[in-house]
């Protein structure tokens, strides 16, 4: 399953990263550069273009790469579990570079105002419309986590980025936050609006009383004559990381029974192309393609992983690529398919990072976008305050955005400390920018965010680090439920990724003092998975982070970013020098 170097930079022949740098398209005005960066020679007769893990930004935003994602046991060192230098040395990327500022959390802040912002599904139309005119009959996948992250995918309940998809010409999605909405929601965009425009796949998600399938498992759609199949695999964790009570009819998981399954009955209809868009994580990924044969590729999700190139992964069928786009429509992925014989024979890949500086957005989508955002505009534009320290939160462990969202809850709740999501979403914004409603949304918009104060013994505190500890370092992917380290704010503690589960935190401190397991504290958090903190009366999230930002005297002043002490993990390439 791992990749070796020289397996690496074959691969990386193929996928010919290191030489699509901005280089003499830099300066250049949008159209040249669009033309040059983003113009990729056509190969072979099958492609697929992939997005995921979007969250509902429509417009160009910032988006800080993480500087910690450790990698443990066998996973160590190897893809997706490498940063900064570490992955730019193996990819072959130079420092200092474009390329460099998309992959990477380096030089982040100076690289943002040098490079500008990326994604914004405007510049993401017309990508796709160049690409799918020189592709005839290429597939547009979308991983999911599309249809939340914004306030107005909240607002709408969804239905902006409904729209957004359709006119971005999605043909295939699965997804995850997805189902936040509910049930009944899912089904009526399912049944109504994607109807006969875009296939919602999902092979492991099935009703709980008789397990008949909720939605198609997967679909064949010819390419240039080839018949192609895509298979669904939503999130597998979805009643655990998320509330039950939103998907009660639903069993979820990650069914590689089911999987081999749909794969040989695809074969047996006649499929010459099977791949799978997944929104497992990288690392489950990885394990399934090592287990389940005949899946030509993986198009993977959920971890937000921008890894530029496509690993093989040998399995009792053959090799299986597996691939993962990033998030925040920073990346579009382009995998291209040599069939001959009825099977794949070779293949090119691409992570091509959306510069929106270079690319001209779509006329059509950018007036959808200014007609989704006009009912809003005032509310989303208004100033809570001024940030002088860079906000971002992607990472394993604590972010300066949830810092604040941390700092925020205690203060103005009265708490001794606060738990906050390792959600993996939401935009980073530079010193000296604004912190808008809009901005301050993209780090809470969720369906259940009720803010919370309970009262927890240190033994139960220990017991919640232990267990979000667990489903972070488990050894086996399988075991892996989702997100990063929960965000702690008062309490400070030391991690030992690599011991058994109970063991990994210790020296768990609530200001210098030791926490005793038998105290107890006020722990703020929000975003509660049980139905009963939705009908206690508790205050959405954003109006305490509001309050806070307004009591700020109109400037909020650098966070103190709060990470554990870690414990061997020493020289891993998965965290920052």
């Amino acid at each position: 399953m791992n990749l070796s170097k020289r397996e690496f930079l074959q691969v990386l022949g193929a996928a010919s990263v290191a030489g699509m740098g901005l280089g003499r398209w830099a300066d250049a005005d949008a159209a040249t550069a669009q033309k040059g960066l983003y113009d990729l020679p056509s190969f072979g007769n099958v492609s697929f273009l992939h997005m995921t893990d979007c969250h509902a930004q429509l417009k160009p935003i910032h988006f800080r790469e993480p500087s910690v994602n450790l990698g443990i046991g066998g996973m160590q060192g190897h893809l997706p579990h490498l940063v900064g230098d570490h992955l730019l040395k193996l990819a072959g990327v130079k420092p200092g570079t474009d390329l460099a500022h998309a992959f990477t959390y380096l030089d982040f802040e100076q690289a943002a105002r040098r490079y500008g912002k990326v994604g914004g599904f405007a510049h993401l139309a017309t990508l796709v419309k160049q690409l799918k005119a020189s592709r005839p009959g290429a597939l547009l996948l979308d991983g999911g986590d599309t249809w939340q992250g914004s306030a107005t995918s909240l607002w709408t309940n969804a239905q902006d980025m409904v729209d957004a998809c359709k006119l971005l010409t999605v043909d295939v999605m699965t997804g995850h936050w997805e189902f936040t909405y509910g049930m009944e929601r899912v089904k009526e965009i399912v049944e109504k609006d994607f109807k006969g425009k875009v296939d919602f796949v999902a092979q492991n998600v099935k009703t709980n009383d008789f397990g008949d399938p909720v939605f198609a498992p997967y679909v064949i759609r010819p390419i240039n004559g080839v018949p192609c199949a895509i298979i669904g695999q939503a999130f597998p964790y979805t009643p655990i990381a998320n509330p039950r009570y939103m998907v009660a009819d639903w069993g979820f998981g990650i069914q590689d029974d089911n999987m081999q399954k749909m794969v040989d009955e695809a074969r047996g209809k006649g499929a010459q192309v099977v791949v799978v868009i997944s929104h497992n994580g990288m690392d489950v990924d990885l394990k399934m393609a090592s287990r389940v044969r005949g899946i030509d590729a993986i198009f993977g999700g959920h971890t937000h992983d921008g890894v530029p190139v496509a690993i093989p992964v040998t399995n009792p069928g053959g090799k299986t690529l597996v691939t993962n786009a990033g998030s925040n429509s920073k990346f579009l992925g382009v995998m291209d398919f040599d069939v001959k014989g009825g099977k794949v024979v070779d293949f090119r890949y691409r992570l091509l990072p959306i510069f929106a500086n270079q690319i001209r957005p779509d006329a059509e989508m950018e007036a959808l976008i200014t007609k989704i955002r006009k009912p809003y505009e005032a509310k989303l534009n208004e100033k809570l305050a001024v940030t002088d320290g860079l906000l971002y939160r992607r990472g394993n462990f604590n972010g300066s955005w949830d810092q604040l969202i941390c700092d925020a809850l205690m203060e103005v709740q009265g708490a001794d400390a606060a738990f906050s999501p390792g959600f993996r979403w939401g935009t980073s914004l530079l010193p000296g920018e604004v912190i808008t409603r809009e901005l301050m949304m993209d780090q809470l918009a969720i369906t259940y965010p009720y803010a919370t104060l309970t009262e927890m013994s240190g033994e139960t505190i220990k017991t919640v680090l232990e267990d979000v500890a667990d489903n972070l370092f488990n050894p086996d992917p399988y075991y892996q439920q989702g997100g990063d380290m929960v965000r702690v704010g008062g309490f400070t503690y030391t991690m030992t990724p690599g011991e058994k589960m109970g063991s990994r935190i210790s020296d768990l401190r609530l200001r210098g003092r030791a926490v005793e397991a038998g105290k107890t504290y006020k722990v703020a958090g929000w975003a509660p998975v049980a139905e009963e903190a939705a009908k206690a009366g508790n205050k959405p999230v954003w109006d305490v982070v509001e309050t806070w930002l307004k009591a700020q005297g109109g400037r909020v002043k650098p966070r103190t970013v709060n990470t554990p002490k870690l414990v061997g993990v020493a020289g891993n390439p998965g965290m920052a020098d």
